[in-house]
């Protein structure tokens, strides 16, 4: 670990997200960058545009995509766009995707675990009806009952956080697992389902993500690929009860 408590490979993506970004406003004084993003079907446009954006929800949802895989954002435009209103959606994690499924669905409950940048998002939000957005902040703990491996989150319970689903009554159409302690999430959210609907899995093909969805039960479509600022490719999944 370094001096600041973060790994190389932590220190290095906030140093390329810092560069990309000082980039990005460059070529927008110059005039060599659009403000406008290019339409999400030019992929690799719209792409190329995106990478000034990197790690900055705001200037994401100016994009109007999530950060998802581009053939997750595709898949899931299309079902959205057939599944019968009202849709309701639950996200474990907001950002981006908040905005971009404000514009698709007629409610949504998002549950935040950050505390600086769920509060952001609340007062850029405030004012949107269709919008609820919480912030769960995870407890300190030497015993978690739900807790997460993501570095740096050692002796943080998030439970609070996993079970808050537990507070909104009914089924939900889409459930967005894009947070923290995604395994425990996925168990919470596949029995509040409504029929025919789905589960957007971010990141999944991290080695624990993999094992939580074989062994969750449900049938997994995997969407792999160009995703909106990274400069790698990503894998977005798509559960559903088979």
């Amino acid at each position: 670990m370094s001096t600041s408590g973060r790994s190389p490979l932590s220190l290095a993506k906030q140093s390329y997200a810092a560069s990309l970004k000082a980039v990005g406003r460059g070529l927008t004084r110059t005039g060599l960058a659009k403000e406008v993003a290019p339409p999400v079907e030019q992929r690799w446009r719209h792409w190329t545009h995106s990478l000034t954006k990197v790690y900055d929800s705001l200037a994401m949802a100016k994009l109007d995509v999530p950060w998802w895989t581009y053939d997750a954002i595709a898949a899931v435009d299309a079902w959205l766009a057939e599944r019968e209103h009202p849709i309701r959606v639950y996200e474990y994690g907001s950002g981006a995707s908040t905005v971009w499924l404000s514009r698709r669905a007629d409610e949504i409950h998002s549950v935040e675990h950050h505390t600086g940048f769920g509060e952001m998002m609340q007062t850029e939000l405030a004012g949107e009806e269709k919008i609820s957005l919480r912030v769960i902040a995870p407890t300190s703990s030497d015993a978690p009952v739900i807790g997460s491996q993501k570095e740096g989150h050692a002796g943080l319970d998030f439970a609070a956080y996993v079970n808050s689903i537990d507070d909104i009554d009914g089924e939900f159409d889409l459930v967005v697992i894009d947070g923290r302690a995604r395994e425990a999430c996925l168990e919470k959210a596949k029995d509040r389902l409504a029929p025919g609907g789905i589960i957007v899995f971010d990141n999944s093909r991290r080695k624990r993500y993999v094992e939580a969805i074989a062994a969750s039960g449900l049938k997994e479509t995997i969407h792999a690929g160009l995703t909106p600022t990274l400069p790698y490719p990503e894998r977005t999944s798509v559960l559903t009860k088979g």
